[in-house]
């Protein structure tokens, strides 16, 4: 798959197939994402790579919005160091992971990480240092669904020189 079309088709997968995904094929995401944009290449991301069926549940019963993290093959939790722009780089290595899973044939989903009301317990389950920012919980597994939401025309969104 080319670099645009992965662009273009990336989705929210929330259904997956019971597949499971290799620890090497989990290892190449988190080698990708931390190639991603990193203001003066601080690079303060850390990932938690979690494969444990029971505390994949965990993970679901904890957050609001994420129930599907408990049908996933794996979850990884985007953590980043406090500092200037630490959380768009979060945000950038998160993005990264998401269009590497898509590249892969794998499906993906962004899981609120803090400010929600669940990241505290996300953070004790994981043992997530004190000051450490959970940016964000991606389940990733082989997809079991296949979305096609509208999205705006361009017409819609682009402004040339001016809003």
């Amino acid at each position: 798959m080319d670099a645009l079309e992965c662009l273009r088709t990336r989705r929210s997968i929330r259904q997956f197939t019971q597949q499971p995904v290799d620890r090497q094929t989990l290892e190449q995401l988190v080698d990708v994402a931390r190639f991603a944009p990193t203001a003066n290449n601080r690079q303060p991301w850390d990932f938690v790579v979690v494969t444990d069926r029971n505390k994949l549940q965990q993970l679901a019963q904890a957050v609001e919005w994420g129930k599907h993290i408990g049908q996933a093959a794996a979850c990884i939790a985007v953590t980043v160091q406090p500092g200037t722009y630490a959380r768009e780089d979060g945000a950038n290595a998160a993005t990264y992971l998401a269009l590497a899973a898509r590249a892969m044939g794998l499906g993906s989903c962004w899981v609120a990480g803090e400010p929600s009301p669940s990241s505290a317990k996300v953070k004790e389950l994981l043992e997530i240092p004190m000051g450490v920012h959970l940016t964000c919980l991606l389940p990733i597994g082989y997809p079991a669904e296949d979305p096609t939401p509208d999205k705006r025309p361009l017409e819609s969104v682009i402004h040339w020189d001016k809003y």
